[in-house]
């Protein structure tokens, strides 16, 4: 992990934005109006997804995906202008919130600026023809970082929006060779020193795969080495996982747990139940209650939280990355007020340096414990939404249910759980 990166940034909250599907515009004027209620779930970073022009060469289907970028110094003209990018950032900053954007350094479109005026800095086969590592991604052409004028000229482009913005979430970045991202990281620190960096990490089957074709790609322990912040896919395939039957609470948890002492200790992961790549958590998780508890759960572990617009209200389409697919907000389902108290419950000190254990309590019911000094804070969430008892070493007595403001009762050392989600501390009202 780098060196500096404070273990604070786990109070995180950061809302990611496909601006072409968010508003019925499309644009990123039209987000400003959403940008106060963003902001009232919690939010610190607002996440856009790329803003760039998408290339036409290979294009998956009709407007392409926001991740084959054909220049990276531009605005997509159907998002809006450079102005319109600058006045957003400002709203952003006005509303007390920070920008995140997407940068993708693995590969560029097939019909580029960058393809066009520098061959050489991309991969090619022993015929000459253009090469991906990864086949499956046919709509781009794979960059080839062993020609170091690649690397001024993604440097250079960094600083430009270095200016503007307060932190990168970084595409594939374990596939873009580690040294690269230390010089980035140092050479971008002179024009912003708090940027905040994020690194699309991945799980241990690609890992593998991509080593196995003699390709440089970056483990978690690795990618903290200059990145402040990394997705938790290395146990996601453990997540589903469970999800579907495949493995138990206990196996689940013993997963978990083995994570927090994998990495340093100032280690911070980016939790989520879903995010552009990936299914809705509701179409995932069908039972509205399970996924109360669900969503508790993510934003109660360590770590700072993800959370995927449309989300807070239960969508369950997943927006294509290919196509024009606008966000239905019409839902019967809110879960704003509990991510913003899950937000504002990790914002404790006890949940940011205390000690951090996950204990499978029996009937799929998953309990967290915090610990700090002589003050205990306890999560007790019912995943599948089942009754339960769950025993504890707090004290009899009445505790209120910091979630919610429920009474919670402990008797004879034991909590009757009932299906909803509960957050208690070691102090009897």
């Amino acid at each position: 992990m780098a060196d500096d990166t404070s273990v604070e940034l786990r109070k995180l909250q950061i809302y990611s934005v496909f601006v072409r599907n968010h508003t019925k515009e499309g644009t990123l004027r039209a987000l400003e109006s959403d940008l106060p209620r963003i902001k009232e779930l919690g939010t610190d970073f607002i996440w856009l997804l790329p803003i760039n022009p998408v290339g036409h060469t290979g294009r998956k289907g009709t407007v392409g995906s926001p991740y084959a970028i054909q220049d990276y110094r531009k605005i997509d003209p159907a998002q809006g202008t450079w102005d319109d990018f600058v006045h957003l950032a400002e709203q952003i900053h006005r509303q007390g919130m920070k920008l995140m954007i997407d940068i993708v350094y693995n590969h560029t479109s097939r019909d580029s600026v960058l393809l066009k005026q520098h061959p050489e800095y991309f991969l090619h086969d022993s015929q000459g023809k253009l090469f991906n590592k990864n086949p499956e991604w046919s709509d781009v052409a794979e960059l080839d970082y062993s020609n170091h004028d690649l690397w001024h000229y993604q440097i250079e482009t960094l600083k430009q929006y270095a200016k503007i913005v307060d932190g990168f979430r970084c595409d594939v970045a374990p596939q873009v060779p580690l040294p690269f991202w230390l010089e980035a990281r140092k050479e971008v620190s002179e024009v912003k020193s708090d940027l905040v960096w994020l690194a699309e990490s991945t799980g241990g089957d690609y890992i593998r795969e991509i080593r196995s074709k003699g390709y440089w790609i970056s483990s978690d322990g690795e990618i903290y080495r200059a990145f402040d912040l990394a997705y938790d896919y290395d146990i996601d395939q453990d997540w589903h996982d469970y999800l579907a039957g495949k493995i138990s609470l206990n196996e689940y948890v013993k997963t978990l747990n083995r994570q927090d002492i994998m990495y340093p200790a100032n280690y911070v992961k980016m939790r989520n139940l879903e995010n552009h790549d990936n299914p809705r958590a509701h179409e995932l998780i069908k039972n509205e209650n399970d996924l109360l508890n669900w969503t508790a759960f993510s934003e109660f572990q360590k770590g700072a939280t993800l959370v995927y617009a449309g989300q807070e209200f239960g969508l369950s389409h997943t927006p294509s990355l290919f196509e024009t697919d606008k966000l239905n907000w019409n839902t019967t389902i809110d879960l704003s007020k509990l991510i913003k108290q899950m937000h504002k419950l990790s914002q404790d000190t006890i949940q940011v340096e205390g000690t951090y254990q996950l204990k499978d309590a029996g009937n799929d019911i998953v309990m967290v414990d915090y610990s700090k000094n002589e003050k205990q804070r306890l999560g007790i969430f019912s995943l599948h939404s089942n009754s339960g008892i769950v025993k504890t070493s707090f004290q009899d007595g009445n505790y209120r249910n910091t979630i919610d403001g429920s009474l919670v009762m402990i008797k004879n050392g034991i909590i009757h759980v009932s299906g909803s989600p509960i957050v208690i501390e070691n102090i009897a009202i």
